[in-house]
């Protein structure tokens, strides 16, 4: 069986480090990137089988991330986790409008992002 990928977007290098490990301790392969944009590019046609974004982010915040990956054909339908220390439930309506399918906010326990992980990760 080939390992799950994973995307992790934060601009917090020690944010992605300690999601990082919280995946791959759990058996998952993780491509990240620091803001929307790299990840976007960092979209090369691999199979994505979810993706974790921050929402305050340089260059490109999340919700824009997911609007824009969204449009891409062949990642329209990977689940996308908001982990984010954002609360607020106008921010939480406008990425469940992008399409967010979860919203775990920072500080936060690795096994409940682990956990999230686990529902929505595609087959």
């Amino acid at each position: 069986m080939t390992q799950k990928l994973i995307m992790v977007i934060d601009d917090s290098a020690s944010l992605r480090e300690v999601v990082s490990v919280a995946l791959k301790t759990a058996g998952y392969e993780v491509i990240e990137a620091a803001d929307g944009q790299e990840a976007l590019s960092k979209l090369d046609g691999r199979r994505v089988h979810l993706m974790v974004c921050d929402v305050h982010m340089p260059v490109m915040d999340g919700i824009t991330f997911v609007n824009q990956v969204k449009q891409l054909p062949e990642y329209r339908f990977v689940p996308i986790i908001m982990l984010t220390t954002e609360s607020r439930e106008s921010r939480k309506i406008k990425g469940q409008i992008a399409g967010a399918k979860a919203w775990v906010v920072k500080p936060f326990r690795p096994e409940q992002m682990l956990q999230a992980v686990a529902k929505l990760i595609l087959p």
